[in-house]
């Protein structure tokens, strides 16, 4: 069976792909005047189409438009080798924002098989590559077009060397291209006798490009001199002189996103998609603008990269950043669907099974977490980043699965792999301290401080250690640092204060440290009960009493304490 693909469909003003199959006994049933009279009927609806094109082009009207469009078609369906029908009606479509630059691309692709010499099948796949900055697959198209035109090459040299320009004023020259672009335009305004009729038109076009290029050039020449000012009015005075928006609402938000103008950073570079919603370049810059500067506007940023996934083919880093707005948003089916999206284009990368394995924690779901974990653990793309995640996972198997062994083990796999991760010997620390393995567990906060003696964490978990150990004097040592390293800590102060008042029975001091803690926070309910009992062993019972009912009130909330423990106490204090 032979199929021919036709990627337009005309059928109530949508245009869709279809397939029209023809078999081997449909084709052998054709006899040569049947064959002839398709070619007859090509030959007429293509002249219909050129003629009603060129009236939409005048006139604008639609009857003309979908008079062209559907008489394009039926010159494909009566005779498919005809290739000014498709890339015609694949620059008509285009043009109407109907079918993408990509799908223009394949049609004109389409007509240079069906005639490798025809000059303006090239010079039609050439424009549409330049519409999508592929600068080297357009020289390509348009050498190909002066190959097959040869003394009447004029028009597809001067729209190389204007394509040579264009490549110049977007930044992605080489010195080479200066002498190109040079001898294009030379060869082509010689051989523009052979070619008057499109010499009217180019030229327009070049002044415009050369226009392009002298305010390009001069902004440029004042951007490297950090004269920012001058070089936006240089690029809004193009905007009112030229036709190129697009390439100045790109170079005035590059500035305003230097001077951290953000919002007209984002005004400039959506205009810059009004001109173009496929350029590719700004949609990058518009989303990578939004989500590190504007958190508020993740529906935005997501939109930015839905538009990416229609146009790029390394879908796979763009699942990832949809996964991490994704879960900003705290929609987890999504963020676990655009992981694993990308985990599909790119299966053994550590960091989106990380990802993924941190998606499904979120969602509560912990043997998956635990197995994409694990993955990212055995492909260890860094020693530093992989202890990282062992923590993660270590954390899974302690507080969620209750398997203390495996937590340890993986906290002790992370610290083999980056001994100077301090946040693991703290994990280890705790692992130990829930299991009341005292020893090991002030041995690994031991560690810890060893390791970052200016982080006060170590020293307050230490000093519980410590003191559940009876090391009193040890602990107070480790309390008095961590006060001193983060004074505006409460819960040192109110710690400290405990050994005071428990271990030393220094109710004075210790109530000290408990004020301290509820000047710091004054919800902290802990504190406030402290404050109670170290005033009621100083035989303060209005201040006491006062203490326990800011304990009781605040309780309600914070549910940190016994209540009628407390009332218990509350009610002793004026007892006879």
């Amino acid at each position: 069976m032979k199929l021919i693909k036709y990627i337009f469909c005309y059928s109530d003003k949508k245009y869709d792909t279809f397939y029209l199959e023809l078999t081997m006994s449909e084709q052998i049933i054709m006899n040569p005047v049947t064959i002839n009279e398709n070619k007859e009927k090509a030959r007429k609806a293509l002249e219909t189409a050129r003629e009603a094109h060129e009236r939409y082009l005048i006139r604008k009207n639609n009857c003309d438009l979908e008079m062209a469009i559907s008489n394009y078609i039926d010159a494909v369906k009566y005779d498919p080798s005809l290739p000014e029908s498709y890339y015609r009606l694949a620059s008509l479509m285009w043009e109407q924002g109907q079918i993408s630059v990509s799908t223009a691309i394949e049609q004109c692709k389409t007509a240079v098989a069906l005639a490798p010499d025809n000059m303006n099948a090239h010079l039609y796949a050439g424009y549409f590559m330049k519409v999508a900055e592929d600068y080297k697959e357009a020289e390509k198209e348009f050498k190909e077009a002066i190959k097959s035109s040869r003394l009447k090459s004029a028009r597809p040299r001067l729209v190389l060397s204007q394509t040579i320009l264009q490549k110049i004023n977007s930044n992605n020259a080489k010195a080479s291209d200066y002498m190109h672009f040079l001898y294009y335009f030379l060869s082509g305004s010689l051989m523009i006798a052979w070619d008057r009729p499109s010499l009217k038109m180019f030229y327009k076009n070049m002044s415009d490009d050369f226009s392009v290029f002298t305010f390009n050039s001069l902004g440029k020449f004042l951007e490297k001199f950090k004269l920012y000012p001058a070089a936006e009015n240089i690029y809004r005075k193009a905007l009112t002189e030229t036709a190129h928006s697009e390439i100045f609402y790109d170079k005035i938000g590059d500035i305003a996103l230097k001077n951290k103008e953000l919002d007209l950073s984002v005004d400039c570079y959506n205009k810059v998609l009004e001109s173009n919603p496929l350029n590719h370049d700004v949609l990058v810059k518009l989303a990578t603008v939004l989500q590190t500067y504007f958190p508020d506007r993740i529906e935005d940023t997501i939109d930015c990269y839905e538009k990416l996934l229609e146009m790029h083919e390394n879908k796979s880093q763009i699942y990832y950043e949809l996964g991490h707005l994704y879960l900003r948003k705290e929609d987890k089916i999504n963020s676990i669907s655009a992981f694993k999206l990308a985990l599909e284009h790119d299966c053994d990368n550590p960091f989106y099974n990380n990802s993924l394995g941190y998606a499904f924690s979120k969602a509560e779901l912990y043997d998956d977490a635990i197995e994409y974990y694990q993955k990212a653990i055995a492909l260890n793309p860094d020693n530093e980043w992989t202890s990282i995640v062992c923590q993660a996972l270590g954390a899974i198997y302690a507080e969620v699965k209750g398997n203390i062994e495996a937590a340890v083990a993986t906290y002790q796999a992370g610290i083999i792999l980056d001994p100077n991760n301090y946040d693991l010997y703290l994990a280890l620390g705790d692992i130990h301290m829930a299991e009341y393995d005292l020893e090991k567990a002030i041995k690994a906060y031991c560690d810890a401080i060893t390791l970052n003696p200016e982080d006060y964490r170590g020293y307050m978990k230490a000093g519980i250690a410590l003191w559940e150990k009876d090391y009193l004097e040890e602990a107070l040592v480790s309390y008095h640092k961590a006060v001193e390293l983060n004074p505006e800590n409460e819960f040192a102060q109110n710690n400290l204060g405990i050994l005071y008042l428990d271990g030393l029975g220094d109710a004075e001091e210790a109530l000290e440290y408990f004020e301290t803690a509820i000047e710091l926070n004054p919800s902290y309910t802990l504190a406030y009960f402290n404050a109670g009992r170290a005033s009621q062993a100083m035989d303060f019972r209005n201040d006491a009493a006062n203490y326990y009912q800011m304990a009781i009130d605040l309780n309600k909330i914070t549910d940190d304490l016994d209540e009628e423990d407390v009332r218990a106490r509350l009610h002793k204090l004026f007892e006879a």
